[in-house]
């Protein structure tokens, strides 16, 4: 008797627990970094200025005394 009354309870314990599946937690989806506002706008102010031309500059007369004072001979 004591028996059946065991096997009646967790036949019921069973029925409830059978078939539940723990809930499934979600991480939050991450934009990846090149799609971002501030990634976006870096790169715009990154951008390369435009390459200055070379200016061929004469030197002073102060300048080429120097250079001829430091010229070892």
């Amino acid at each position: 008797m004591i028996s059946g009354v065991v096997d009646s309870v967790l036949k019921e314990i069973l029925k409830k627990t059978t078939g539940r599946v723990t809930t499934k937690r979600r991480r939050r989806k991450t934009r990846p970094a090149a799609t971002t506002a501030a990634a976006r706008k870096a790169a715009a102010a990154a951008k390369p200025k435009p390459v200055r031309k070379q200016v061929s500059k004469r030197r002073t007369a102060a300048g080429r005394s120097r250079q001829r004072a430091a010229k070892p001979r």
